[in-house]
C-alpha cells in the first residue's frame, strides 16, 4: 500500500499529465509515431476534393462512377518507459528535481501512448533492473506505471545503463519505441546503446540540472555523491576549479549528443526548470517534420 502522500502526487500528476495530453500532446504523439501501415477498411464513392490515386478501377468499371479505397492506419505500437532511478536523480536544484522532470514526461508518455490505443511497458533500474512492467493497454494500467514511477523505492543507489539496456534487449523482441529517460552520468554504456538503438526507436531522454554544469563562486562547498556517499570540498571561489568543472561538464555532454547522433537516436533535454513540457512538444512536432519529408 502506498502512502497517501504518494497516492495525492499520482492523483495531481495524472489529471495534469491527462490534461495536457488532451489539449495538446495527444495529436502530435500521433503525428510523430506512425503505425507499421495501412489496412483495407471499405470501398466507397468518389467525392470531391479526394486523392484519385486511391480510384479502385475495378470497382469503377463494374459500377459505371468512380469509387476509391479506403486504409486505416495499423498502430499497435508498443512504448517502454526505461526510467533511471537512481539516487543521482534526486538532485535538482531548481523547480524539481531530475526524478520529478523524469516522472513528469513518463506520464506524458504513458498517457498519450493509452490515448492512441498503444501499449506501455515500463522499466526502472539503478545498477540493476528494478522493476519491469510488460507493455499494456488501458487507464488502469497507466495509473499503475504512475504509482510506480512515483512510488517505487529502488533498493540500490548506483546507475548502470548497459545493464538495463541489455535486459530490454532480450525482454522487448519486437521493436517498440524506448524513451531511455537517464541523467546519464554512468560508463561503459556506449555499445548497450548502440545495439539498442540499432533493434529499437531509441529515444534518449536526457534530465539535467545547472548546477551539474556549472558552479557558482560562493566559497568552500561540501558535495556529496549521492551514489556512493563519497564528500569533497570545493574551493568554487577559484576561477580555475569553476572553468574546470564547467569544461568537462561540455564535455561529457558533447561526448553523449555524438554518441545518440552516431547511433542515430534522437535526443530530448530535459531540465529541472521545468520547460520538460515544452521539449517534448517540440521533439513531436520535430520526428512530424521529419517523417514528412521523408
Amino acid at each position: 500500500m502506498l502512502p497517501a502522500d504518494v497516492l495525492r502526487q499520482v492523483r495531481r500528476l495524472h489529471l495534469r499529465a491527462r490534461r495536457v495530453v488532451q489539449t495538446l500532446l495527444g495529436g502530435e504523439y500521433h503525428s510523430a509515431f506512425k503505425g507499421a501501415g495501412l489496412s483495407f477498411e471499405e470501398v466507397r464513392e468518389y467525392q470531391p476534393g479526394d486523392d484519385v490515386r486511391t480510384i479502385d478501377w475495378n470497382v469503377t468499371a463494374r459500377m459505371g462512377q468512380p469509387f476509391i479505397k479506403r486504409f486505416i492506419e495499423e498502430r499497435e505500437l508498443t512504448m517502454i518507459l526505461a526510467v533511471d532511478v537512481s539516487a543521482s536523480q534526486r538532485f535538482g536544484t531548481r523547480l524539481l528535481s531530475k526524478r520529478a522532470v523524469a516522472a513528469e514526461i513518463a506520464a506524458l508518455l504513458a498517457l498519450c501512448a493509452v490515448s492512441n490505443n498503444d501499449r506501455v511497458g515500463l522499466l526502472g533500474f539503478t545498477e540493476s533492473v528494478e522493476r519491469f512492467v510488460p507493455p499494456n493497454k488501458g487507464p488502469r494500467h497507466v495509473l499503475r506505471l504512475l504509482r510506480d514511477i512515483l512510488g517505487f523505492e529502488p533498493q540500490k543507489t548506483g546507475t548502470n545503463l548497459a545493464v538495463a539496456l541489455d535486459f530490454l534487449n532480450k525482454v522487448q523482441r519486437r521493436r517498440a519505441i524506448v524513451f531511455l529517460i537517464s541523467d546519464f552520468l554512468s560508463d561503459g554504456f556506449s555499445d548497450a546503446f548502440k545495439r539498442a538503438a540499432r533493434k529499437h526507436d531509441l529515444i534518449a531522454v536526457r534530465t539535467a540540472d545547472p548546477r551539474e554544469q556549472e558552479w557558482p563562486a560562493v566559497g568552500l562547498v561540501r558535495l556529496e555523491d549521492l551514489e556512493t556517499g563519497q564528500q569533497v570540498v570545493v574551493d568554487t571561489s577559484s576561477r580555475a576549479v569553476r572553468e574546470g568543472f564547467a569544461a568537462r561538464a561540455r564535455e561529457r555532454v558533447a561526448a553523449f549528443t555524438k554518441l545518440c547522433r552516431g547511433a542515430q537516436a534522437d535526443l530530448i533535454e530535459a531540465g529541472t526548470e521545468g520547460a520538460h513540457f515544452d521539449a517534448l512538444l517540440g521533439f513531436f512536432r520535430k520526428r512530424d517534420r521529419r517523417r514528412r519529408h521523408g
